[in-house]
């Protein structure tokens, strides 16, 4: 039950226990010929006395839950084109919380605390959802309602799309913050690599799954599939395209690109060197790149003959 509600209710009782005690008053009055008027006239004002509410503030118009929210985001450098604002509420410090939804982006909590706060609404949802994961019945405080604000998947799609993902994005979360407090997301894509990706200042951060994989992290939402499916592709149109990619590793880079091993189906594996385009720039069969990155690990290849001495 709402506040308002309660309030509601109170007020109504204190209506009918005047409605219950005002006729008896009114009764004992008419004996009294001479003040029956009078009388009447007092037990009327003070039924009606009774009735009003106690002062009540006025409430906020439109435009003040604007302004007032505009206030906040204009002191916590949020980026944001509000197209939707809502007062959540005040505590008994004065601060207030609002709500409000962006053009672009996902939509923020905001709180006239000192300093004043700017939460984002995918952020407050992701930790909520890790809260009940650990207790259904975690307090996961306030969240966002407004249906503009039930927007994760647009937000990601276009977060991959600022990012440079030219994947179709499929799924994505938020999975932590980097020092100084970028925001991580890891973006799954369909049938293809995906990618975690973060703002910083000089822009957009990429790392992809298969990177991430080499380094003993994993993702979420790609598979092993995608993951050869995307290293089959970069192999299109080199002398390694005829490759039935089953397995794929990243190696790392250096100066002269990426390298990737895949494993072939019924066929020998291969390293392939790629450029920032990922578009391939050498392949070396795996039973001559013994010196590359400490050769292939996802193909078995027969030690090298001993010459005839």
């Amino acid at each position: 039950m709402s506040r308002n509600a309660r309030t509601m209710i109170a007020v109504t009782a204190a209506v009918l226990i005047s409605g219950l005690t005002s006729p008896a008053f009114a009764q004992r009055s008419a004996q009294d010929q001479d003040g029956v008027r009078v009388t009447e006239a007092q037990s009327r004002t003070s039924r009606n006395r009774e009735r009003q509410p106690r002062n009540q503030p006025k409430p906020p118009s439109a435009e003040e839950i604007q302004a007032g929210a505009q206030a906040v985001l204009t002191a916590t450098n949020t980026n944001c084109q509000m197209t939707e604002s809502k007062l959540l509420g005040q505590s008994a410090a004065k601060e207030s919380l609002y709500e409000v939804s962006c053009a672009t982006g996902p939509g923020y909590l905001l709180l006239t605390s000192t300093p004043p706060q700017a939460t984002d609404c995918l952020v407050l949802a992701s930790s909520a959802e890790q809260a009940r994961a650990r207790d259904p019945n975690a307090d996961v405080g306030s969240q966002c309602t407004l249906p503009a604000n039930d927007n994760a998947m647009a937000v990601f799609t276009a977060f991959a799309q600022e990012a440079g993902l030219t994947c179709t994005v499929d799924e994505g979360r938020i999975i932590g913050a980097k020092p100084g407090g970028a925001v991580v997301y890891e973006i799954g894509c369909a049938g293809v690599d995906g990618a975690q990706i973060n703002k910083s200042g000089a822009g957009w951060e990429v790392v992809d799954c298969l990177e991430l994989a080499s380094a003993g992290s994993t993702c979420r939402f790609t598979t092993e599939q995608e993951q050869a499916a995307t290293v089959k592709a970069m192999l299109a149109g080199s002398d390694a395209a005829s490759c039935d990619v089953t397995q794929v590793r990243y190696m790392g880079k250096n100066a002269n690109g990426a390298f990737y091993e895949a494993a072939c189906n019924g066929a020998d594996g291969l390293i392939a060197r790629v450029n920032t385009e990922n578009a391939v720039q050498q392949v070396y069969p795996c039973e001559t790149a013994s010196q590359i990155g400490g050769g292939c690990k996802l193909t078995t290849t027969p030690p090298a003959a001993t010459p005839n001495s």
